[in-house]
């Protein structure tokens, strides 16, 4: 029994919740054929994107071989437990570690390459503009924007570890919780930063930016998402960064043209 049917009016929720979310991941796949209408530019976003990940890659190496004097430290009452209790605390323990590390990794990731290519991505996201036509915002979001914007997104990613790590320990359900938490989570802060730039360049303030996202808070996800996982592939943040950034501009566009569209049009496409 098939749960959309294409006469429904109006789509159920869940067709509405699966649309959106599946058309955000058709926006990063849009970014990625960006490849073949502005090679040149694309390329210029994986040298901010390699630079970065070579020291984050060696962050979390470093602390893949300190993670067992890490958890020895964080879990000395385990000593005096019947086996095989403490090797399963210690394995859950490192585990939840490990997962956390890799949500701030994500965060940080993308707050650091975008403060340090932002010329590079600069040119990526206006000429997504340019292919797209309209009204093109002739202000960038600046550097400074950028490295505040990208201290603010750390942040958020620090809070966000933090309660992934949490989510971690609830028995029985905490392995499976935490890592999805920690993909929706950190997925979403991505989504909210990369698209920001677009809204930034027209001079949309804060609260009206969040206005715009919640029109499209399903495809903002699923973007979110789909990048997030694909960053988690060996060397998929380098590659994926640059598409992202094109994605994230079509995503951006189509926040504002559904919010044009009228509330009615709106909640149909979320």
């Amino acid at each position: 029994m098939r749960l959309c049917q294409p006469n429904d009016h109006p789509p159920s929720e869940i067709c509405t919740v699966l649309s959106g979310f599946f058309t955000g991941v058709g926006q990063l796949m849009h970014g990625f054929g960006f490849w073949r209408r502005r090679p040149g530019a694309m390329m210029l976003g994986l040298v901010p994107a390699a630079i970065v990940f070579a020291f984050m890659l060696a962050a979390l190496i470093t602390l893949g071989f300190s993670l067992p004097l890490i958890v020895d430290w964080l879990t000395p009452f385990d000593e005096s437990w019947p086996a095989p209790w403490p090797a399963i605390v210690s394995a859950a323990t490192g585990t939840v570690l490990f997962a956390a590390a890799i949500v701030l990794a994500a965060v940080t990731f993308t707050a650091l390459t975008l403060a340090v290519g932002d010329p590079f991505y600069e040119r990526i996201w206006r000429a997504v503009e340019l292919d797209q036509g309209g009204v093109i915002p002739e202000a960038g979001a600046g550097i400074w924007r950028a490295v505040r914007s990208s201290l603010g997104l750390i942040g958020l990613g620090v809070i966000t570890a933090i309660g992934v790590g949490l989510l971690g320990f609830i028995p029985l359900i905490g392995g499976v919780l935490a890592p999805v938490a920690g993909v929706v989570l950190s997925g979403r802060l991505l989504a909210v930063e990369l698209s920001a730039r677009a809204f930034d360049a027209r001079g949309i303030p804060g609260p009206a930016q969040r206005s715009l996202r919640r029109g499209i808070r399903w495809q903002l996800l699923g973007f979110g998402v789909a990048t997030q996982l694909l960053f988690m592939v060996p060397l998929g943040a380098v590659f994926t960064m640059p598409a992202a950034v094109a994605g994230s501009t079509f995503l951006a566009r189509r926040a504002l043209d559904v919010a044009a569209s009228g509330p009615s049009t709106r909640s149909a496409r979320s």
